[in-house]
């Protein structure tokens, strides 16, 4: 079973597929490193891809204490996979808590343009929980799914959260790909995923205070977030104000979690993003398209 150890002991369950520029695919709450495997099969064609399930998801180890999974643990380990498999380079491709984690990833190392150790970034469903009108909410309920996980059990969550407003999409266009993402959730560590929620998902900070670090990326950015995820639509808007190379794709009649309700049109959307990247065309925005403000036609939103 291949493995990667993290400065913090914790081993990482991994898989990869193909050859050639790397793309690490980084999976959200909901899911694991299964989560990616329509990509896998499309671009291992073309890329080394490494898909690893987080600390916490079986078969990686699940550490104990929420202290353990906070945000720039799950930062770093990103760059214990590159560094294990000696990858001095990656395009990172994160899912929801994994494209927090993407983009947490490339305030560090996507701000030194084409010397940084990001090739690019891409963040699908991005922003749940982040708006300042109910990112203090959003923490409460993490930590009161939290406490319910530990009491309930998984099977209680897929049948709840994993069927919440943002996941009806995918039941409706693939009843069949929907019920093993259920079974998967369901199947996943109580523990971990409790220690997520809490560690993670209930103290990541919001992104409208990381405007300024996000300002500073310079490597090409691609956001995509579904027509339909509501909680993604005002962050995936803020990020392409904000980040000069960012580039936005919203999905029509689509939920969350993109890549696996139109996994077609999303590997489309990343292999025409990762080809204008290869060619060097992804630029930065002209500045003369720049928006008068990066909060929109409004005030910068305050927190409640």
């Amino acid at each position: 079973m291949p493995t990667i150890r993290t400065d913090d002991g914790v081993n990482l369950y991994y898989e990869e597929a193909g050859s050639g520029t790397p793309i690490v695919f980084v999976h959200e709450f909901a899911g694991d490193h299964r989560s990616w495997e329509p990509q896998l099969r499309h671009f291992a064609r073309t890329h080394r891809c490494i898909a690893y399930s987080a600390r916490g998801y079986p078969p990686s180890d699940v550490p104990e204490g929420p202290e353990r999974y906070q945000q720039d643990r799950q930062r770093d380990d990103i760059v214990a996979v590159l560094d294990a498999l000696d990858l001095q380079q990656a395009h990172v491709v994160g899912c929801s808590m994994g494209a927090f984690a993407t983009l947490h990833f490339g305030l560090l190392h996507g701000t030194s343009g084409v010397a940084s150790r990001a090739l690019s970034l891409t963040l699908v469903g991005v922003g749940s929980g982040a708006h300042p009108a109910m990112h203090r909410q959003f923490q409460r309920e993490c930590v009161a799914r939290a406490q319910s996980i530990r009491r309930e059990g998984m099977a209680q969550l897929a049948a709840t959260y994993g069927h919440g407003a943002s996941r009806l999409q995918y039941l409706a266009k693939d009843p069949r790909g929907f019920a093993e993402f259920a079974q998967q959730l369901g199947a996943h560590s109580a523990a971990g995923s409790a220690n997520t929620m809490e560690g993670y998902q209930g103290r990541r900070p919001s992104l409208y205070e990381l405007t300024d670090r996000m300002a500073a990326i310079n490597v090409p950015l691609l956001v995509v977030s579904g027509d339909e995820d509501e909680l993604c639509l005002e962050p995936s808007l803020l990020i392409k104000r904000v980040v000069p190379t960012a580039g936005l794709s919203i999905v029509p009649r689509t939920g969350h979690a993109v890549n696996l309700e139109e996994p077609l049109l999303f590997n489309r959307l990343l292999d025409d993003f990762l080809y204008q990247v290869g060619q060097g065309r992804w630029l930065a925005r002209d500045e003369r398209t720049r928006p008068e403000s990066i909060w929109g036609p409004g005030r910068r939103p305050e927190m409640v």
